[in-house]
């Protein structure tokens, strides 16, 4: 059985997810733009750059979650989907997932931004299978704070071993897809790799391994 599994910013969605929904909540004023906004730029570019320390960033991305009741924040939600996600959507993927989906393939999305923020954005993709940054809940509320290991760089790795030990069949073959230098240890992990619209460092990587190289954006 094969196992497809997709990066989800700047792979599946032609921007980051993570950083948008920081962006809307200063937009919306639910946060103070002038506290918040430059700092999630400046975390924004450590990741692009590979220097992200992710549990640092989520300490930070995470807080707007426990200051708020989850009906507020889910109908938030609703709405950054709408105006914000939706749009984003890479014109090729749905066609690249339908692929998959009709010859037999499992779908997967991994992606190191917050279960919260990448749920919705997987079910609107009709992906049934997602691994995410978890955030941690105590009697009905967010805390901010991570539950277990980031999904993120080889936490990638581990967490995709931990959920493929928990299947009920095994998979004899595995593609993976993303943008992000911050995923070469997940596309070694898979038995083909796929740079989707690559940073540079990717890109470079492809080439000198002879992965295959393809745009989602039309």
């Amino acid at each position: 059985m094969r196992l497809a599994i997709f990066d989800l910013d700047h792979t599946l969605l032609t921007d980051d997810s993570d950083f948008l929904w920081g962006q809307f909540l200063c937009d919306e004023g639910h946060v103070d733009r002038a506290e918040y906004e430059a700092t999630n730029q400046a975390y924004y570019q450590q990741y692009l750059a590979g220097t992200l320390d992710m549990l640092e960033f989520c300490a930070f991305a995470l807080r707007p979650l426990a200051a708020h009741d989850p009906q507020t924040l889910y109908a938030w939600r609703r709405q950054f989907m709408a105006e914000r996600i939706a749009p984003i959507v890479a014109p090729k993927a749905p066609e690249l997932l339908a692929r998959h989906r009709a010859e037999g393939a499992t779908l997967l999305i991994t992606s190191a931004t917050n279960r919260f923020v990448t749920e919705p954005i997987a079910e609107l993709l009709g992906v049934d299978h997602l691994l995410a940054t978890e955030v941690e809940m105590v009697d009905g509320r967010y805390t901010g704070r991570v539950a277990g290991l980031p999904n993120f760089q080889g936490g990638k790795v581990t967490r995709l071993r931990q959920w493929l030990a928990q299947q009920p069949q095994a998979y004899t073959s595995t593609i993976a897809y993303s943008d992000s230098r911050n995923d070469i240890p997940l596309l070694e992990m898979a038995d083909e790799a796929v740079a989707v619209d690559a940073d540079p460092v990717l890109s470079a990587e492809a080439a000198k391994r002879g992965w295959r190289a393809i745009s989602l954006r039309g």
